[in-house]
């Protein structure tokens, strides 16, 4: 249990923490603990969890060489994979089987620990995310949602809103002119917004980046953009994250898209 505690803490003080900069100097050293804690404790999923954790948000936002960021993502996916197999061994052996099969494994889930199921839907993704050139990485994509809709049907607020958040992007790839539907995709952003209160940030600088740029609507991108710019930025174990939702809404918005 103190070991537990020890790793949760590292998370939530990293996820806390105001200074991007500090996060990216300490964050080695967190990490660097957590795989000799889990090194120790290969069968503990909060470990195995909190690893994920920790090595997505780095990767996702605090670091720009996209090599680093590979490697990030899949020591990420990595440990929410070990997690997953210790408790959802089927699903775990049918990870690269055919859709079909995959489905079948979801489908007899009993859904009783969504923390282990989430983490591996969302250590997927961001691997998914970063390998867009990779086109047998994102042929995972339907498995990736197929979780994530698991997960809302269960439990809509999971995360405060996160999981609304991951299919909110995910449904905002394509226009309405090559098939595909972003009013379902802002659909979930607004689900994503309201579940988190509007604290968290980050969903509406992807609201404003995925949706309101593909469909052309410059007054909701500006009026989003300037919210997150407006909002305080603490909330907890949403600070960081919201941190830098503020530096990349200047960016947004002052970029010339429209």
């Amino acid at each position: 249990m103190a070991t537990q505690r020890l790793a949760n803490n590292l998370a939530s003080a990293m996820l806390n923490q105001d200074d991007p900069d500090t996060v990216r100097a300490g964050a080695p050293a967190y990490l660097l603990l957590l795989d000799g804690m889990i090194r120790d404790n290969p069968k503990d999923q909060t470990l195995l969890v909190a690893g994920s954790r920790l090595y997505g948000a780095l990767a996702s936002g605090l670091i720009q060489d996209s090599a680093r960021i590979k490697r990030m993502s899949n020591r990420s996916r990595d440990y929410a994979r070990q997690a997953l197999c210790l408790r959802y061994k089927s699903l775990c052996q049918n990870e690269n089987a055919p859709f079909e099969e995959f489905a079948a494994s979801v489908n007899e889930l009993g859904m009783d620990e969504l923390s282990v199921l989430y983490a591996y839907a969302t250590s997927w993704a961001g691997w998914i995310a970063a390998r867009t050139d990779d086109w047998n990485a994102l042929a995972d994509l339907p498995k990736v949602e197929l979780l994530l809709e698991r997960i809302i049907n269960k439990t809509p607020d999971y995360d405060n809103g996160r999981a609304q958040l991951y299919l909110a992007v995910m449904r905002s790839q394509l226009p309405p002119a090559l098939g595909g539907k972003p009013e379902t995709g802002r659909y979930h952003f607004e689900q994503a917004i309201a579940y988190s209160q509007g604290r968290d940030l980050i969903a509406k600088v992807e609201f404003a980046r995925r949706y309101a740029r593909l469909v052309f609507d410059q007054p909701l991108h500006d009026r989003l953009l300037k919210e997150v710019l407006e909002a305080p930025a603490q909330a907890t174990d949403l600070t960081l994250s919201n941190i830098l939702a503020k530096q990349q809404a200047t960016r947004l918005l002052a970029d010339d898209y429209f």
